[in-house]
């Protein structure tokens, strides 16, 4: 009995010790969990590889000097039941966040994006070089050709120009850039889709390709937006009476790489599928990327009498519905007089 309460007072003694610490680790972790990490710079991109556990990206994180220690992470991680539920990817982490919010933004899949940005007005195989020269994308598809492409988007034999939507993509790092491609031809055709349904009646349009062809020069002829649909409606208005469209955009297509920034009187007499100066009707093909704006202008022309227009310089155009009109704004606005 004598020797039991020397060895009880040493255990409750001890129990104290043990029952002190453990109080102080539970304040020190939850004072952890409640406190900002120090992100140098302000911003982190972590980059979670395939497979990386709690323990790799805690050591990330310490190797960063996000975290002072890993213990407080990795107890938090085990702790929440989020340990094994990590995705891969790049993760943006912030200042001013938590090691909790750390914890489940990596178990979001929440990852970076990144932009590229399609522009209207561009050619087809612009958008390949743009898409091509990204280095966040995977793949080089501007080493294949316009055949390989399209077969590769399930369009085998048809002509590419015109296919992909001008927008902004977003897209996490080893994205391949086929796969935006595809993104943005699903895109296309479900506005063109979407817009076809919704389109004016008696226009001389007999499928939404060809509206996509005429989407496409009014995109080109256009520098001020609010002229869209007028434009169209000279276009619409030229196809209904026969008369040949007569757009130089057209015709800078169909040059090619002859094109040197200026048209000759030779260039618009040349017999090309695309001048349209030579034949009537619309060009056997889209010219370039058009947006919707210029689609459902296409689609949704502006009524009126107007058959020509003329660049003032300033962006907006001269509509006339006569010859003789057009000719008196071309000598005003062209030359000068």
């Amino acid at each position: 009995m004598t020797l039991l309460k020397p060895i009880l007072g040493a255990l409750a003694a001890l129990l104290l010790v043990l029952a002190a610490v453990a109080g102080s680790l539970w304040v020190h972790y939850q004072a952890f969990v409640a406190t900002p990490v120090a992100v140098p710079g302000d911003r982190l991109v972590l980059d979670v590889q395939r497979g990386a556990g709690l323990r790799a990206v805690t050591r990330q994180l310490v190797e960063a000097r996000v975290l002072p220690d890993p213990y407080g992470f990795l107890v938090l991680g085990y702790l929440s039941g989020k340990a094994g539920q990590i995705k891969s990817g790049e993760y943006e982490i912030l200042a001013g966040m938590t090691p909790p919010e750390i914890i489940a933004l990596l178990t979001t899949g929440k990852v970076v994006q990144y932009a590229l940005t399609l522009v209207e007005g561009r050619t087809f195989r612009q958008a390949i070089a743009l898409i091509s020269a990204d280095p966040v994308l995977t793949g080089d598809p501007g080493r294949l050709s316009d055949e390989e492409i399209m077969e590769g988007i399930g369009r085998p034999g048809e002509h590419p120009e015109g296919r992909l939507f001008p927008d902004t993509y977003l897209f996490p790092r080893g994205t391949s850039a086929m796969d935006l491609i595809l993104r943005a031809h699903a895109r296309m055709e479900a506005i063109l889709s979407e817009e076809w349904e919704r389109r004016a009646p008696g226009l001389p349009l007999k499928a939404p390709y060809e509206a996509l062809i005429l989407a496409s020069i009014v995109e080109k002829e256009t520098g001020l937006a609010s002229e869209r649909p007028e434009i169209a409606g000279v276009f619409v208005r030229r196809l209904l009476k026969g008369m040949k469209l007569q757009t130089d955009p057209t015709v800078i297509y169909g040059m090619g790489a002859a094109f040197d920034g200026n048209i000759r009187r030779s260039d618009l007499s040349a017999d090309t599928p695309y001048n349209t100066y030579v034949h009537a009707g619309l060009p056997p093909t889209p010219i370039a990327l058009p947006g919707r704006d210029a689609i459902r202008a296409a689609l949704h022309p502006a009524a009126g009498d107007s058959l020509y227009f003329v660049a003032k310089g300033d962006g907006s155009h001269a509509f006339s519905a006569s010859l003789e009109e057009h000719n008196r704004a071309v000598r005003r606005y062209q030359l000068g007089q």
